[in-house]
């Protein structure tokens, strides 16, 4: 089976080709800010995205002919996690419908959807033994399985949603299922993705029965993200004058956590200051540590202390710093387990091959 992966950032498209389960091309194409000036918003992007995937397919001698192509998901209507086939609903939703934020894995599904649609245009007479290419995304950010009790906040005008990193916090839950020779179904796990925005989420037998809306800073701070804030001085922010929508809005994402501390969300760049001696440096990223923990801790609580295992991963777990003072605080509540960086595009490829094989069904987003 040959995959093609398509997984767009903000400032790079990360693509990848697998045969089965090996990688046979892995890319990641950057894009400066002077490329992205000229578009309005994100959407408007999709054709140059898609030219530079195609750019690369061709470069690398690879022939357009893929069983699948799987990209990113976006961010859509909450669903349940699995494999989706894109469809017309999802690509309005994508479009038009219920996207909540101009973000970049919003052109996962259209580009994936694209490129599938050019290759069946291309191969028509593709049959039941050669069947036309498919295209889906997997466990996008909007993945919600929420206990009724986790939706519930202290208004009813704000319930708590999820927005998280679905997909490599359950490529990692399986890939430690595996190494320990039981199903991640069986298993309940706490799980915190540190990178840029941080989600911590408690899985219980292979649900995400809780976890932080990530994207718009709910849970602990972050290089880039302010967290949860005392309610009413946001609010008193809000009507101070000082600031308008937009620059409040990056004052909880983009310009907030510690890059509004210490003026850059480079992680490697902050624990060279410490290791200089930057006390107020040390003092903001272990203040950082101690709010990841207490968010950790509380998901124990979630799991009524039935914990098999704490999982870290993301890119701020190749920090030895924040792994071992992480460690110190939450080790008492079960073994902890650390996966560094990123496992998406293997995640992504593993999980159109099991639909190809007809191992899992994909479902359909409605």
């Amino acid at each position: 089976m040959k995959i093609l992966v398509v997984n767009p950032g903000s400032t790079s498209t990360k693509m990848a080709v697998f045969e089965d389960e090996k990688p046979v091309l892995l890319r990641n194409i950057s894009h400066s800010a002077e490329e992205l000036a000229p578009f309005g918003n994100i959407i408007e992007q999709q054709d140059f995205r898609r030219k530079l995937v195609l750019g690369e397919l061709e470069a690398a001698g690879i022939p357009l002919e893929f069983d699948a192509v799987i990209g990113r998901g976006g961010l859509v209507k909450p669903i349940s996690g699995g494999v989706y086939e894109i469809n017309q609903p999802m690509l309005d939703d994508t479009l038009h419908g219920c996207v909540m934020h101009s973000h970049a894995c919003n052109l996962g599904c259209l580009i994936a959807h694209e490129i599938a649609s050019i290759i069946n245009t291309q191969h028509p007479s593709r049959n039941a033994k050669h069947p036309k290419c498919r295209s889906f995304i997997a466990d996008p950010g909007v993945v919600d399985e929420l206990s009724p009790l986790a939706r519930i906040s202290g208004s009813p005008l704000m319930p708590r949603i999820a927005i998280w990193h679905a997909l490599n916090q359950r490529a990692i839950a399986r890939r430690y299922a595996r190494g320990i020779g039981k199903e991640y179904e069986d298993l309940n796990l706490i799980i915190c993705h540190l990178g840029g925005g941080i989600s911590v989420a408690a899985h219980e037998k292979g649900k995400a029965i809780d976890t932080n809306n990530a994207l718009d800073g709910e849970g602990p701070f972050s290089p880039e993200r302010a967290g949860s804030l005392p309610s009413v001085d946001l609010i008193r922010l809000c009507f101070s004058g000082k600031y308008n929508e937009q620059q409040l809005l990056k004052r909880i994402a983009g310009k907030a956590g510690l890059n509004a501390h210490l003026g850059t969300n480079n992680m490697r760049e902050i624990l060279e200051r410490i290791k200089q001696g930057d006390k107020h440096a040390e003092l903001i990223v272990d203040a950082m540590i101690y709010h990841i923990a207490k968010n950790i801790a509380a998901e124990g609580a979630v799991l009524c202390g039935k914990v098999d295992a704490i999982l870290i991963t993301g890119g701020m777990a190749h920090s030895d710093y924040l792994i071992e003072k992480l460690r110190q605080r939450i080790g008492f509540l079960a073994p902890v387990y650390v996966f560094p960086g990123e496992d998406e595009m293997e995640a992504l490829a593993l999980n159109a091959l099991d639909v190809l094989r007809g191992k899992r069904e994909a479902k359909v987003y409605d």
